[in-house]
């Protein structure tokens, strides 16, 4: 098995719970062809750097999997069917990292409350 990260934007205006229904639908492609799931991050709603179908944010999702080359086609395959996801990537990677990704520790960084300066 490889290791691959995949990322994939939802349209703003799907609800948060139909972005959790989206990666829910991708994590049984992958476990359903053999594949395993190590990490699942919702990275939130940001704005884009341009217009994508005339959307101008999107919510970020972050999937950490080790499948196999036809689990991650058929991943493909449902992502460009899958008329409210805006973009995706998906990269072959040597191993899988565990850590918040960059996208997380902006979003800790910007929301950690402010320490008093003397």
């Amino acid at each position: 098995m490889n290791f691959y990260e995949a990322v994939f934007i939802v349209r703003q205006e799907a609800s948060s719970s139909h972005v959790e229904s989206v990666a829910q639908e991708a994590v049984s492609v992958i476990k359903d062809l053999g594949g395993d799931i190590t990490k699942t991050e919702f990275c939130g709603l940001r704005t884009l750097a341009y217009p994508i179908s005339k959307c101008k944010k999107g919510d970020y999702v972050l999937l950490n999997l080790a499948a196999n080359a036809e689990a991650v086609k058929e991943l493909e395959r449902k992502f460009r069917l899958n008329e409210d996801i805006i973009r995706f990537l998906i990269v072959k990677v040597d191993k899988l990292d565990n850590n918040p990704s960059a996208l997380m520790k902006k979003h800790f960084k910007d929301n950690a409350p402010a320490q008093d300066q003397e």
